[in-house]
């Protein structure tokens, strides 16, 4: 709603550019917040999943955008957007789908915050060796971008957590409804910066968005299953391969290429809820 909102009236939302990276940061704090250190023994108790679970993130998804972007022929800068959503970690809302899912929520929780640290140095370079030659990919600046958009406010959240957990459970309980309103609203801006290309190109990234999120949902599982993995596992991986942190390919494509490569990360911000959600449902009315 907003994003036609946004798209029909631009000027409510275009001139709130500058705070997509500060709305992207308070997001990563509160998912800091839901985050204790005990969530990263798991890398410890089950290494050759979760180092599988990040091998298939960080390669599905990023060669899939690739395929799909020559097959559908976009332009060098929203394949680039394409790739950097790509190329980015898992998303936030991955944790409350895999639970609605009935998958391994703890897995689900480790392999996003695993994916999230490394993408400090993997979000850059995967889309660096990926990226068209014709466009310049700082990938120094790119990394420290992730720094301090993600890794910071995420490491702050989970040290603030850990010392004062109980005192900020009421605030804990507040950040999901801050977060959502915050990616909200970062798409809102993204389609006002857009609303004319919109009209040109909208369907063609809508249709590049779908298959990007179901391609990584699909390969997810399946690879999962020729792995050897139970039906939860198979279905906690697909649901973090196929849902990216598209706030931070958003934000990182607005900064470093134009709005435009921006699009993709948009549109998939509200893609991939709808279909994890819908993915959700009919999982859990079903038997493992």
């Amino acid at each position: 709603i907003v994003s036609l909102l946004a798209w029909q009236y631009p000027e409510l939302f275009r001139s709130y550019e500058t705070w997509i990276v500060p709305l992207l940061s308070v997001v990563m704090f509160g998912m800091g917040l839901t985050l204790h250190l005990s969530d990263f023994s798991y890398v410890l108790q089950m290494p050759r999943l979760i180092f599988a679970g990040i091998a298939l993130q960080y390669s599905i998804m990023p060669l899939t955008a690739v395929v799909l972007s020559d097959l559908l022929e976009l332009d060098p800068v929203l394949t680039a957007g394409m790739i950097l959503v790509g190329a980015c970690p898992g998303g936030t809302a991955s944790n409350v789908i895999c639970y609605l899912a009935r998958g391994n929520v703890a897995l689900s929780i480790t392999l996003t915050a695993v994916s999230t640290f490394l993408a400090v140095i993997l979000t850059p370079a995967l889309t660096a060796e990926l990226v068209s030659k014709t466009i310049d990919v700082p990938v120094p600046d790119m990394l420290l971008s992730i720094l301090y958009m993600v890794i910071i406010p995420v490491s702050a959240g989970v040290l603030l957590n850990h010392v004062a957990g109980n005192i900020l459970k009421p605030v804990r309980l507040v950040f999901p409804l801050l977060s959502v309103i915050a990616i909200v609203f970062i798409i809102a801006i993204i389609v006002s910066l857009n609303a004319q290309q919109v009209h040109q190109i909208g369907a063609t990234v809508l249709i590049a968005v779908m298959l990007h999120n179901s391609a990584g949902l699909f390969l997810g599982y399946f690879t999962s299953r020729l792995l050897g993995y139970s039906t939860t596992e198979c279905r906690t991986l697909a649901i973090e391969v196929g849902m990216q942190n598209s706030g931070l390919a958003v934000a990182l494509a607005i900064k470093y290429f134009t709005a435009t490569a921006a699009l993709p990360g948009a549109i998939f911000s509200i893609w991939h809820n709808l279909s994890g959600s819908i993915l959700a449902g009919f999982w859990s009315s079903h038997e493992k």
